[in-house]
C-alpha cells in the first residue's frame, strides 16, 4: 500500500545524514534543533524504522537509513522540478500573434500591456489563423485572433476561443475610383470585379472561404491563387504592382496609392476570436481574455447591425466561444450579451 510522506520530514532527514550532527542540520534547515528531532522521529514512526543511530557524541545513519536516503534524494528533487515549474507559469512570456499593428489583435495587446505590466507578452506579425492554429498546437505560440469557423474541425476541436469582435470587412480600391467619393462601397457596385482575397495563402484558408462565400452571393470573383505573401511592405508593392482591389478588413494597414472604403448593403462581417490551445493554464491568457472583454464592451465590438451578412456557422462559433477563468469571474461566452441575439440575419 502506498504512502504520502511530508516532504518537509524528507528533507530533515537528507539534512542530518549529510551533516550527521543535528544542530548543523537545524541551522542549516533555519529550525530549532527540537523541531528537527521531533520531524525525524515522525518521519522514522510512519516509516517503522529507525534512521539514525543516536549517542551522545555522534550520529550515523543505519542500515535502513542508508538504504532510503537515495531514494529521498530523488524525491526531493522532483518535488522541487515540480515547485520551479509552477513558479515558472508567472515567468513564462506569452507569444501572442496579432496579424499586424493595426489589427483589433493588436489593440488588445497593447491594452493588456499596459494594465499588466508585470506579465510578458511577446507579439507576432503574421497573417491567417489556419497557420496560426498549427503554431498554437506544435507549441510555436501560444495564442492568435481570427475566424475560428473557418478551421478545419479536427483543428478546432483542440482549440478554445473567446469572440472579441465583429469586424466590418471593407475593399481596398485606387484612391482616385469614382467609388472612393463616398465612406462606403455597396456590394452590388463590385459586381462583375475581381478582388484578391488571399487564395493561395494556406496559412489565411479560413480568410479566404469567408471572401468565397460573400462574393458567391454577388457576383464578385476571386483573384487567382498566389504565393503567400510576408510582411506589409512586401503586400504594398505587390499590391500596387499587380494592380489588385483587394476584400480587406476596416482594420487594416495604409497602402500608398489605395483607399479603404467599408463595405454596405449589406454588411458583410469578418467574425474575430481570440484563440487558445484548450487547457492552456496562463497569468497572461487571463489578462488578455480578460482585455478583449473589457474593450467589445466599451466599444460594442459585439453588436450586429441589422443588415449584416454573417454565415450560419460564424454566429453559432461566436455564441458558443469560452474564456479562460482566471480574470473573468467565472463567466464565459463573449460577454454581457449574446452575439446571435439581434435581429442581424446569416447567411451560409
Amino acid at each position: 500500500m502506498s504512502r504520502d510522506f511530508d516532504p518537509r520530514l524528507l528533507r530533515a532527514f537528507v539534512t542530518t545524514a549529510e551533516e550527521l550532527h543535528f544542530t548543523r542540520a537545524a541551522t542549516r534547515l533555519y529550525v530549532a534543533q527540537q523541531a528537527l528531532s521531533r520531524d525525524i522521529r515522525r518521519l522514522e514512526h510512519d516509516l517503522d524504522a529507525e534512521l539514525f543511530v543516536r549517542t551522545t557524541r555522534h550520529v550515523r545513519l543505519t542500515a535502513e537509513g542508508a538504504r532510503l536516503l537515495p531514494h529521498a534524494r530523488r524525491v526531493l528533487a522532483a518535488h522541487e522540478a515540480f515547485s520551479a515549474a509552477a513558479s515558472a507559469r508567472e515567468q513564462r512570456p506569452l507569444l501572442v500573434d496579432v496579424g499586424a499593428r493595426v489589427a483589433t489583435g493588436h489593440e488588445v495587446l497593447e491594452e493588456t500591456r499596459r494594465a499588466h505590466p508585470e506579465l510578458e507578452l511577446v507579439a507576432r506579425f503574421h497573417s491567417g489563423l489556419t497557420g496560426a492554429a498549427q503554431k498554437i498546437l506544435d507549441g510555436r505560440l501560444s495564442a492568435s485572433f481570427g475566424r475560428f469557423a473557418g478551421l478545419a474541425p479536427a483543428v478546432a476541436a483542440q482549440l478554445a476561443h473567446l469572440p472579441v469582435r465583429y469586424e466590418r470587412m471593407a475593399v481596398l480600391l485606387p484612391e482616385d475610383h469614382v467609388l472612393c467619393a463616398g465612406d462606403r462601397v455597396p456590394m452590388k457596385a463590385l459586381a462583375g470585379r475581381t478582388l484578391y482575397a488571399a487564395a493561395g495563402n494556406q496559412s489565411a484558408a479560413e480568410w479566404t472561404d469567408l471572401a468565397t462565400r460573400l462574393f458567391a452571393g454577388h457576383g464578385i470573383h476571386l483573384a487567382d491563387p498566389f504565393p503567400e505573401i510576408e510582411g506589409p511592405e512586401e503586400f504594398m508593392r505587390v499590391v500596387v504592382k499587380r494592380g489588385w482591389w483587394v476584400l480587406a478588413s476596416s482594420e487594416f494597414i495604409d497602402v500608398p496609392g489605395m483607399a479603404l472604403r467599408p463595405l454596405s448593403d449589406p454588411v458583410p462581417l469578418s467574425p474575430l476570436s481570440l484563440v487558445w490551445r484548450a487547457g492552456l493554464d496562463h497569468p497572461a491568457l487571463d489578462a488578455l481574455a480578460d482585455s478583449a472583454r473589457r474593450l467589445a464592451r466599451e466599444h460594442h465590438w459585439l453588436e450586429l447591425p441589422s443588415d449584416a451578412w454573417l454565415p450560419g456557422e460564424d454566429r453559432t462559433a461566436m455564441r458558443e466561444g469560452v474564456a479562460p477563468q482566471a480574470l473573468s469571474g467565472g463567466s464565459s461566452g463573449a460577454g454581457d450579451s449574446d452575439p446571435g441575439s439581434t435581429g442581424a440575419w446569416s447567411a451560409s
